[in-house]
């Protein structure tokens, strides 16, 4: 008996049932969303949902656009990133798709949010539905109950609609809500148009639906026969409540929408502090008449879109001006590079009115080489575009003069603590002599350079670097190291400001590796690459401007003559002696001397090192190609001091006094000569 009972009641092997076959029950789908990798699974139930099919879909939640109206995702987005900032768990929402036949459907979905240990969110897991019927179900019931009860649901039409315009920038943005919110399907319009004020005249700027546009009608006259020109003139609301009554009161334009079917319309004075912006018209094809109650929402919902719209309008005058200074700061053209493919880009912050710091620049300067300058004034606003003009000139100015790389940055910093300002810049500064290769670069607090291959490659190089400017002068810090770089023909010199890598909450070395990636997979030319990275800094927005120059080095045919390259070497400085050591080798190298170059190599290091021991100060090591019956290559070491070197004799025994007899060994002519203070020693060496 207790074996059967037993046998009976035991459980089939499918218990508890799995939740995916009740969730199809119920027409659900689920989903998962990883928000680390930003990939979007749903299952096969929640692709019905959305009507896009496997193969259509790649796990990227931006494609979805397709099916979700752009109000509706910018609310649903604004409703999912708040539910992740307040700490909520679960949040759940109703929005609408577009169907692959056109059609709108509506959709329900929750969501649980799952977060780590330290409360930052990592995945959410939810369902959605289609909540079509559900929700012309309560329609129907909400048609049957009191008049109060749709005075309250018309007045929730105005909120809605209120809410969703109070996101709303521009123009435009203001015209999608007003067509893609339920705002407008709720109060039962089929059809909308929208004109502004301007200079005595109503410009269209939104007509419905499409192929409606009444031929004559995009700009009219304010004293014009037309309803929006009347209730412009009156700032009174005209209610046509009949087909009749429409036909009667504006025959010039009746005859051009007998098409459409109106069987009423309502057309709104747009009024912002006693003054009319503009007119909106609501037509409809389904009602005749409105209540006092109606009325009474449709101005108010009037009301609501014409602060919108003044708002929206000041932030394109603002966004228009502040670009517009902006470029102005900048340089007007970049100049031609002998040896290079040069590209930059700027994008302002999408903020109206603020004004960012950020440049670029290239700098012409002797003996062929190129400066290419990337900065960015801390600030966003007028002041920062004003110290920023003021310092791209002037560093490029001491640039142009033929300063070493780290004393055109120094002097740089002091200028700007100098302007009395409570702003600092970081730049980075990079002298390219195009014909080695070789590239100087210097950074003040400046992200480091990327550096792109000619098979794709891209990688970051590391760059030692100072204090922002204005900060190193005011610390008195203004030792700013050399980096060397090896340019190679067919690679790519990348210098950009934080704003193309930095992300809120996103640490900056992943957003530098982010960046390398899309380097690497974007497209060899240097101007649409510029434009895809900017495309890129355009769609995710961000309150940060984003300035850019790539160059990208050429090969040369034949080697170029008057090739220079600079070197500032300082006393008790290791790395800056390993670092023009390392220019020589690239120079020597890349102007066709290697069978010569332990020579001038050894023979630059003798320089360098006499000028270090017997002087105070600095050594600065000049190279250069000279041309004339034959090709040489020019080696000087200029110090402060203006007592002569000697040639002695060493002895058997000694330690010193062999550097000048090298010198006279190894090299073909030598010599000294004043420089203003100090001396310069130089020598020359035969190259093939």
């Amino acid at each position: 008996m207790v074996d059967r009972g037993a046998s009976a009641l035991s459980l089939p092997d499918d218990w508890p049932a799995h939740p995916d076959p009740i969730l199809a029950l119920n027409r659900m789908g689920s989903f998962d969303w990883d928000l680390d990798s930003g990939l979007f699974h749903m299952d096969a139930q929640a692709h019905e949902v959305f009507d896009v099919r496997p193969d259509e879909f790649d796990g990227h939640p931006e494609h979805l656009s397709v099916r979700v109206p752009p109000a509706e995702a910018y609310r649903l987005d604004a409703l999912v990133a708040q539910a992740m900032k307040d700490g909520s768990e679960n949040y759940g929402a109703y929005f609408r798709i577009r169907r692959r036949d056109g059609s709108l459907r509506w959709t329900h979905t929750q969501g649980h949010i799952r977060r780590d240990e330290t409360g930052r969110p990592r995945r959410i897991i939810g369902i959605v539905r289609d909540a079509t019927q559900e929700l012309a179900e309560l329609a129907a019931h909400e048609e049957r109950t009191a008049q109060e009860e749709a005075r309250r649901d018309q007045s929730s039409v105005v909120q809605l609609t209120t809410a969703a315009l109070a996101h709303a920038r521009t123009v435009q943005d203001v015209i999608d809500v007003l067509k893609d919110t339920q705002g407008l399907t709720h109060l039962g319009a089929t059809s909308m148009v929208m004109g502004l004020v301007e200079a005595g005249r109503i410009r269209l700027i939104a007509e419905g639906p499409e192929g409606s546009f009444v031929p004559g009608t995009l700009v009219t006259r304010i004293d014009e026969p037309y309803p929006m020109s009347e209730v412009v003139r009156t700032l009174t609301p005209r209610f046509i409540e009949s087909p009749e009554e429409f036909a009667e009161g504006y025959p010039i334009l009746w005859p051009h929408i007998t098409d459409l079917e109106i069987t009423a319309a309502a057309y709104l004075p747009l009024i912002v502090q006693a003054r009319p912006i503009g007119a909106m018209g609501l037509l409809y094809s389904d009602r005749r008449g409105f209540s006092p109650d109606e009325r009474d929402v449709l101005l108010a919902l009037g009301s609501s879109i014409a602060q919108s719209l003044q708002r929206a309008t000041f932030y394109e005058q603002e966004k228009d001006l502040a670009t517009g200074l902006q470029q102005a700061m900048l340089p007007r053209t970049i100049p031609s590079v002998r040896g290079a493919d040069v590209a930059v880009r700027y994008r302002s912050a999408s903020l109206g009115r603020d004004i960012g710091g950020d440049w670029y620049d290239l700098i012409p300067l002797p003996g062929g080489r190129v400066g290419a300058v990337i900065g960015d004034v801390q600030g966003h606003d007028t002041h920062a575009a004003a110290v920023m003009g003021q310092l791209r000139i002037v560093l490029r100015a001491y640039a142009a003069e033929g300063h070493t790389p780290a004393t055109v940055m120094a002097r740089a910093s002091v200028f700007l603590h100098e302007l009395d300002t409570d702003r600092f810049a970081t730049c980075l500064y990079a002298e390219a002599d195009l014909a080695t290769g070789v590239v100087q670069v210097v950074r003040a607090g400046h992200i480091d350079p990327l550096i792109r291959d000619e098979d794709g490659g891209c990688h970051r190089v590391s760059v030692p670097g100072g204090l922002p400017l204005g900060l190193s002068a005011e610390f008195g810090s203004l030792e700013y190291p050399v980096g060397t770089i090896e340019l190679d023909p067919g690679h790519t010199l990348m210098l950009c400001t934080d704003g193309l890598v930095e992300q809120p909450g996103a640490d900056l070395d992943d957003g530098m590796r982010t960046l390398t990636a899309l380097i690497a997979a974007g497209p060899n030319d240097v101007r649409d690459l510029a434009d895809c990275l900017i495309d890129v800094a355009e769609e995710r927005g961000g309150d940060d401007d984003v300035a850019l120059l790539l160059m990208r080095r050429r090969g040369l045919d034949a080697p170029r003559s008057g090739g220079r390259l600079q070197q500032h070497v300082a006393p008790g400085d290791p790395e800056a002696l390993t670092e023009a050591r390392h220019m020589i080798r690239a120079a020597v190298r890349a102007w066709g001397a290697k069978d010569r170059a332990d020579e001038i190599e050894l023979v630059a290091d003798e320089l360098i090192t006499n000028a270090l021991m017997h002087t105070e100060g600095s050594a600065i090591l000049t190279l250069r190609v000279l041309t004339s019956s034959e090709r040489r290559l020019r080696v000087e070491v200029e110090d402060s001091s203006s007592a002569l070197p000697r040639r002695r004799e060493a002895g058997y025994s000694g330690v010193s006094g062999r550097g000048l007899l090298l010198v006279d060994l190894l090299t073909d002519v030598w010599g000294v000569e004043a420089r203003g203070g100090g001396k310069c020693v130089w020598c020359e060496f035969l190259m093939p």
